[in-house]
């Protein structure tokens, strides 16, 4: 290696790539360093993260954005390898389309450029793909999912319904589950839930309730049991494994949020911007493929866990082999 390109001399390259072929370009090596992998079970996690927008850019609209409310952003649709945290592709897309319906076309055409025997177990994210049209279109592929669910008032009603009935799982200390079933208006059909639930800890549990006029009163919860005071989620599946598994696989997604801290704060993806959206889509996977690259070769020397770049890249970079020499033994 030479030299380095300076930041103008990368702007005017991309320029000159079409942004279709550009992207094919970028998705075929993406697809070489992870298509070997493929072949034993392994779990696909989606999500989107904010890339927040400070000037006029394209694709620079007001959505979403919990760090920098009302100013405009990019969304990163973002497909994963969990555990090996291996980026699979990644989309960028205007501000206001953050939600998994833009996400979906995207998923879509990467299960269809795999080949079949190398699909994932199944899909994991977050509410947001916890909806008819995501998990119908999963159905009709063929392909398991796991996402969780919104609390909606049919929601509500089926976590009333469960939390005076017996038949939790106890899936730790804190937290149990139970199975059940559930057909939301939008649903073509019912589908498998797992309601999971904790209680909330203290003493004394309180509960919050608001009367006609607006005004908070608090009210003491005490026996019987079925009456304490709990924290729910609900989780929907096409999986058949036991409660216990899928509270477990679900549990497992929340690594999915230190990837997006890693690859936007320690390898470029919150920083690079241009006036066109084009060469955003083809460095937002450039930076991908590097980030690929090094978590490749830094699992070389620790197969065990992940390392991520702020600790991995300046030692491995400066752990320079010497040999020396010293009664007659070298080392």
């Amino acid at each position: 290696m030479t030299k380095v390109v300076s930041d103008d001399s990368a702007r005017r390259g991309l320029l000159k790539i079409d942004e279709k072929e550009g992207v094919e370009w970028m998705q075929h090596h993406l697809q070489e360093c992870y298509e070997p992998l493929l072949k034993l079970p392994w779990i696909l996690d989606v999500d989107v993260t904010i890339k927040t927008i400070y000037g006029s850019q394209e694709g620079a609209e007001t959505g979403y954005n919990p760090h920098k409310k009302g100013r405009p952003s990019h969304t990163y649709h973002s497909y994963m390898m969990a555990n090996l945290k291996l980026v699979l592709d990644v989309e960028v897309q205007p501000g206001d389309k953050g939600n998994s319906k833009h996400s979906l076309p995207g998923l879509i055409n990467l299960l269809n450029r795999l080949p079949k025997e190398c699909w994932p177990e199944f899909v994991r994210g977050d509410c947001d793909w916890g909806s008819d049209r995501v998990m119908s279109e999963l159905e009709q592929a063929n392909c398991g999912y796991l996402f969780k669910v919104k609390k909606t008032a049919n929601v509500k009603k089926s976590i009333y319904h469960a939390h005076c009935s017996g038949g939790w799982v106890r899936y730790n200390r804190y937290w149990e589950g139970k199975e059940s079933e559930l057909k939301l208006g939008g649903w073509e059909k019912s589908r498998r839930i797992i309601i999971v639930r904790r209680r909330l800890s203290g003493d004394s549990l309180l509960l919050e309730k608001e009367n006609n006029k607006k005004q908070k009163e608090i009210a003491f919860i005490s026996d019987p049991e079925n009456i304490k005071l709990f924290e729910y989620s609900v989780l929907v599946t096409s999986l058949d494994n036991d409660v216990v598994s899928i509270i477990d696989h679900y549990r497992d997604r929340a690594d999915c949020e230190n990837n997006f801290d890693e690859i936007k704060n320690h390898w470029g993806w919150g920083g690079y911007t241009t006036k066109d959206i084009k060469r955003c889509r083809i460095l937002s996977r450039m930076v991908a493929l590097a980030y690929n690259w090094w978590t490749l070769f830094v699992r070389l020397s620790n197969p065990d866990s992940h390392k991520e770049a702020i600790t991995s890249r300046p030692l491995l970079m400066s752990a320079i082999g010497k040999l020396t020499e010293s009664g007659r033994k070298k080392k």
